[in-house]
């Protein structure tokens, strides 16, 4: 998922990740209807490839995020979203057919932080509170080619003290394995010492030296998106690929299991499968017994996983 306020690029970014132009029918509104506009979310699912491995992404948008004047209900289109999926995921889970559930679970949310102030506004405070319990949040600077070197490191420190100071949990990289190849131990570092990341995004081919690059032309030369020394897009572009188990682990055994103790905890009834059964299955009643029974054990024990992983993310959060 991605979020921000419109005109921060998100759309560019997104089709600059995954070559591709996952929105060729958007149209932008103007002043006016920007003051009524409500927040939408619009889904679209892409196949990437990066070494060999294919990805099948479900990319959600949020335009009109922080376009009204009243922003007070931006956030509820987004937090609905995402519970609705847990709460489909549970559905399913909860059902006698667990082998072949779709997840459409959000495992990342890239959060689009302003480059054009001097660090987070009340409303990504707010937004990121209300969302670091239930998704994995990485906060990235838009447009970043507005900014020199010097200025994106102010912001970037800027903006992670905001994060530590409110309590906002984001997205912790993995530690490396004493045993891990050292390539793979200084990418992670790396990784690590450019969050929040400073991303620019392009979708047009510049020829530079005797090269076609995607990025941007300006008075004083060329941005180039896939350039490290001049973002971080292949940066944010590798932790999105090499750590996509890791996001979607992390999403399963703490954000997931949150969602689901918290409405086993209250005694809500997870709602009931339409699909008809076969006649032998609606017969077996003790064998739905059973699994509630086990689902009840089972309760007790993922609290104990919740407050274990927690634990782990706090002391890995800098």
């Amino acid at each position: 998922m991605v979020v921000g306020e419109s005109g921060l690029g998100k759309s560019t970014l997104v089709n600059s990740l995954f070559l591709t132009d996952l929105y060729p029918e958007r149209t932008i509104p103007d002043a006016i209807a920007k003051t009524k506009q409500t927040v939408k979310l619009d889904a679209s699912t892409v196949e990437i490839e990066e070494r060999g491995v294919k990805l099948r992404l479900t990319v959600v948008d949020t335009p009109g995020f922080g376009d009204a004047i009243d922003n007070s209900d931006s956030f509820r289109a987004i937090i609905q979203y995402i519970d609705e999926q847990y709460e489909r995921f549970l559905k399913d889970e909860s059902g006698l057919n667990r082998r072949h559930i779709i997840d459409n679970r959000v495992h990342c949310c890239f959060y689009f932080v302003s480059p054009f102030g001097h660090g987070l506004k009340p409303l990504d405070i707010e937004l990121m509170k209300k969302l670091h319990n239930k998704v994995n949040i990485v906060p990235v600077i838009a447009k970043s080619d507005v900014l020199t070197k010097k200025e994106i490191q102010k912001l970037k420190k800027r903006i992670l003290e905001e994060i530590n100071a409110n309590g906002i949990k984001i997205y912790p990289l993995p530690d490396c394995d004493s045993d891990e190849d050292e390539d793979y131990k200084e990418q992670v570092k790396q990784l690590k010492e450019a969050v929040p990341f400073a991303v620019c995004g392009a979708n047009q081919l510049l020829e530079v030296r005797g090269k076609k690059v995607r990025g941007r032309f300006y008075p004083w030369g060329v941005v180039e998106v896939e350039n490290p020394e001049h973002c971080d897009f292949i940066k944010l572009r590798t932790m999105l690929i090499t750590h996509m188990q890791d996001l979607q682990e992390v999403t399963q055994e703490v954000h997931y299991e949150n969602y689901r103790s918290e409405r086993l905890a209250k005694g809500v009834p997870v709602p009931k499968r339409t699909t008809s059964l076969p006649e032998h299955e609606k017969n077996a009643g003790s064998e739905k017994d059973r699994i509630l029974l086990e689902k009840e054990a089972e309760l007790k024990r993922m609290q104990d996983v919740i407050a274990k992983m927690q634990a782990q993310i706090q002391q890995q959060t800098p």
